[in-house]
């Protein structure tokens, strides 16, 4: 036997087992969701009937899908107004300063935590007959900023994003903070011999040194807004009514307590659609910048 076909033989043998899992566990399953897409299947029964398009289409003509995706938006859009907050808090951890290993540990904490506790820790705290939060407004004086703030449809996703911000916003500053390590000293030395000002090299070395890292955590972003589930199903099921349901909660009641898993499949797959193209636009976007 050749050393070439020895070669190609190895590497086949450690090929096999990771190309065969991503067979079993993503393709086949992504074929069977879209499969279910054109049926009419509840779930339960062996049999289900073909029915093409028209999962998809009572998608896009139901308010209440809208409605969801708005929500999500809202998510994708809160978050990315706070980035500049995440640079920013990057920047000043990155500084030398004392025990700012102990604040990065502290930023980071929040996304360590699991979802279910922080869901039932800040149902706790937005409690409106004995929760900490009123009763902090309360006793500063500022009663009526007091809120049924899962209970109200015109705070409630305000306060369940809060919770995400609180949860999430850690990752992005570590992850802008490893992007800020990496840029090499040199170049601020030579900005400063050159006159250059702390606004200028922000501007032109740290926001271009970073726009990898800004890239990964827009997706980041747009993923978790498209797929935001435990917050919301676990604080509010998505109430009051559906003033809180984002599109991966309507999803899944569509699915288990509807039983109408032909249209969570199309659900589903258009979600994993908007990913991909939500995706392939940002990466338009920043192709070139960085290098």
């Amino acid at each position: 036997m050749s050393y070439s076909l020895q070669k190609k033989l190895v590497v086949v043998s450690f090929l096999f087992v990771p190309v065969a899992l991503l067979l079993l566990f993503l393709l086949y399953p992504s074929l069977r969701l879209l499969q279910f897409s054109l049926t009419d299947w509840n779930g339960i029964s062996k049999s289900f009937h073909y029915v093409g398009f028209e999962n998809y289409i009572d998608a896009f003509s139901n308010p209440d899908v809208w409605k969801a995706l708005t929500n999500n938006f809202l998510y994708f859009g809160i978050h990315a107004i706070f980035i500049p907050l995440e640079v920013m808090i990057a920047v000043f951890l990155n500084n030398k300063m004392r025990a700012s290993n102990f604040f990065r540990s502290i930023v980071f904490m929040p996304y360590i935590l699991n979802g279910v506790a922080v869901a039932y820790l800040f149902s706790f705290l937005y409690n409106p007959i004995n929760g900490p939060f009123n009763a902090l407004l309360e006793s500063l004086g500022l009663e009526s900023w007091i809120q049924n703030w899962l209970s109200d449809k015109s705070v409630v996703n305000y306060s369940l994003i809060v919770v995400s911000l609180w949860r999430f916003s850690g990752l992005h500053v570590i992850l802008f903070l490893a992007g800020l390590q990496s840029i090499p000293n040199d170049l601020y030395e030579a900005a400063t011999i050159d006159g250059a000002g702390p606004l200028k090299k922000f501007v032109h070395i740290t926001l271009p040194s970073i726009s990898r890292v800004m890239e990964i955590v827009l997706f980041l972003n747009v993923r978790g807004a498209l797929q935001v589930f435990d917050i919301p199903f676990l604080m509010t099921q998505g109430g009051p009514g559906l003033a809180s349901t984002t599109f991966t909660v309507y999803t899944i009641q569509t699915a288990f307590k509807y039983n109408n898993y032909g249209l969570a499949s199309s659900l589903a797959i258009i979600l994993m659609l908007m990913i991909i193209l939500f995706s392939y636009f940002q990466g338009k976007l920043f192709k070139g910048k960085g290098d």
